[in-house]
């Protein structure tokens, strides 16, 4: 049965930590493996714009000895006059894996269903687990195992970092609070779902509406955009609603003394979080960022090894 990735409890705990493993073999060896070696090609789809998920998925799979075929749905059939179910069947018949990032979950969804060759969400708008790999990866290079750590995610928490950081972080055994004001609460089906994954593994899932004290004890502080692609048009009261959640020295301050920053980048300095963060001694944001790179690699080879 072919495996997919279209949302982070796809993978179970000790799987999530095995593609972690790789991951840190690969970093350290980044030609140890090609199994896209031939050269065999992956399909990278694109709807939205990119420069983290575009380079870290064409040097990967050029790394892994294969092809990047870049697609972009505006000069493609995808959306338009194609189904997602059609073109993945095309695709299936000439391309070892699939990797998209889109808007709507159901099209992942959709395409996973009509092909026989992994699909990756390298982006929806309700999850991101690709990235919550890298950050993962990026969290157990610099404090070792996750289980019992304690994440907080602050801003929109019906974004898909804050969805996935609730799935992935449970999953790995992690403490996720999410701080986010009414109206921008993660989905309750979500919450819901990372708070059964989290009775198995002995994570948890805490919702706090006050920033200041979500942010108490935390071994690791993350955030996100305020205005997601797809959002500009809410910019004006996102960051009306939102100004007091912004990750700041003061703030920062009330985690941890070594608490970890994170971002997935791209940033806007001074909105969610201030320079004096992004470029402070705590944030990790560029190992983040490569991470990327390792991570997807990594996910590449365990989904092939699945098939």
């Amino acid at each position: 049965m072919t495996r997919h990735l279209l949302r982070d409890d796809d993978l179970s705990q000790a799987e999530q930590s095995a593609i972690l493993d790789l991951a840190l073999e690969l970093k350290k060896d980044r030609f140890a493996v090609t199994p896209l070696a031939g050269p065999q090609t992956v399909a990278v789809i694109f709807d939205k714009s990119s420069t983290r998920t575009r380079v870290s998925f064409a040097v990967g799979i050029a790394d892994l000895g294969g092809v990047p075929l870049i697609i972009s749905t505006a000069n493609s059939q995808l959306g338009g006059k194609e189904t997602a179910t059609d073109t993945a069947r095309v695709l299936e018949r000439q391309v070892a894996a699939i990797a998209w990032r889109t808007y709507a979950q159901s099209g992942l969804e959709e395409m996973a269903a009509g092909t026989t060759v992994p699909v990756i969400n390298a982006l929806s708008d309700d999850f991101h687990p690709c990235q919550l790999l890298a950050d993962l990866l990026t969290i157990r290079e610099h404090r070792g195992a996750l289980a019992g750590l304690t994440v907080t995610f602050l801003g929109d928490g019906a974004c898909n970092m804050a969805q996935s950081y609730l799935l992935a972080g449970t999953t790995a055994g992690m403490h996720v609070r999410i701080a986010a004001p009414a109206g921008y609460e993660p989905a309750d089906a979500v919450v819901a779902d990372a708070t059964r994954r989290a009775q198995a593994t002995g994570g948890s899932v805490t919702l706090f509406a006050e920033p200041a004290e979500s942010v108490v004890g935390a071994d690791v502080v993350v955030t996100d955009t305020w205005v997601s692609m797809g959002r500009e048009s809410e910019k004006a009261e996102r960051l009306t609603r939102l100004n007091a959640y912004q990750v700041n020295a003061e703030l920062l301050a009330r985690a941890k003394p070594d608490a970890l920053f994170l971002h997935c980048l791209p940033a806007d300095r001074g909105f969610e979080v201030t320079a004096e963060v992004l470029d402070g001694p705590q944030s990790v944001i560029w190992d983040e960022a490569e991470n990327r790179l390792h991570a997807q690699k990594a996910l590449l080879v365990w989904l092939l090894h699945q098939a």
